[in-house]
């Protein structure tokens, strides 16, 4: 069985038309189909690896950035993905998300996520309704209170919307470990359809408690800072990947990094943000194949930890 590594990827990408190639490179797996998992609210489908866009889709009118990041959003497409998540807090991100999918004819072909943030019900509202005009959709597949800010106000017209139909989902978030304690409560009291937080192989704090309390209400589960903001990338630089990930269908690092986080079944996705074609290609490539399980899990954090 073949696989691709990053800079394969990328010199597949730079030197021929990546989308005739990557298919056959999908179905060298047993399964040329993605991994998904059930939003348990509903029992809808999702891809287990989707696309986050802070700071990378914050490109403005950039021409040569919107081209390369259309490339990014035809690899995900071609692989499987659906889920993009942005926020107003991100810039430019929800324009050009919008104007991309938009742009390319994929505007139906994604599970689309923004967020609130700002103070105020009337305040949420206008932006909410900003957002959703920006990423060109009629109805908000998932929106979300970013970082908690003003939850207890934001929570009610989420509520409200879901049952008017404007929302398929409403969903909290944060990305730090001193939130996690209140996400558990809120989920608890709450109920909402998703939560995201952050979570990686070297900060693995979400598995004390918040991952099964999600679990337990029934809560999706998106992961953001899947990379540690890219630092674990910086501890393996020159190191290869160890010779029995091979085994799970590991051929890069940042598959060995993803495929920890979706070896958890409680998971349903998880977002690395990107600019680079080669590199989603790279990301979607962990949501095919073999995931370990819970003794290779421990494996993986005990070798990482050893580097």
């Amino acid at each position: 069985m073949k696989k691709i590594s990053r800079r394969d990827a990328a010199k597949l990408i730079t030197y021929s038309s990546a989308y005739a190639i990557l298919l056959p490179t999908l179905t060298s797996f047993k399964t040329d189909h993605i991994l998904k998992r059930k939003i348990p609210s509903s029992g809808q489908l999702l891809p287990v690896v989707g696309l986050g866009t802070w700071q990378s889709f914050d490109i403005g009118n950039n021409i040569a950035d919107r081209k390369q990041l259309s490339k990014v959003l035809l690899t995900m497409k071609k692989s499987g993905g659906q889920l993009i998540d942005s926020s107003p807090m991100y810039g430019s991100s929800e324009q050009v998300v919008g104007d991309l999918t938009t742009k390319l004819k994929l505007q139906d072909s994604f599970f689309y996520a923004t967020k609130v943030w700002t103070t105020g019900k009337e305040s949420g509202i206008k932006q909410m309704k900003t957002s959703m005009q920006k990423m060109n959709r009629n109805v908000m597949d998932l929106m979300q209170i970013h970082n908690l800010m003003d939850w207890k106000i934001h929570i009610k017209t989420l509520k409200d919307w879901k049952e008017k139909g404007l929302i398929k989902y409403w969903g909290i978030t944060h990305y730090t470990d001193s939130s996690h304690e209140m996400l558990s409560r809120i989920i608890k009291t709450e109920k909402p359809d998703f939560v995201q937080f952050n979570y990686s192989i070297n900060n693995r704090n979400a598995e004390h408690k918040l991952i099964a309390t999600a679990a337990n209400n029934m809560t999706a589960i998106i992961i953001n800072r899947p990379y540690s903001g890219g630092s674990l990338f910086r501890k393996i630089k020159g190191k290869s990947i160890p010779e029995w990930s091979k085994e799970y269908d590991i051929s890069s690092w940042g598959q060995f990094f993803l495929k920890y986080i979706l070896s958890h079944e409680a998971i349903n996705c998880v977002i690395p943000g990107t600019s680079k074609p080669h590199h989603a290609l790279d990301n979607m490539m962990a949501g095919y194949g073999k995931l370990p399980d819970h003794n290779t899990r421990e494996k993986m954090y005990l070798y990482f930890k050893s580097l």
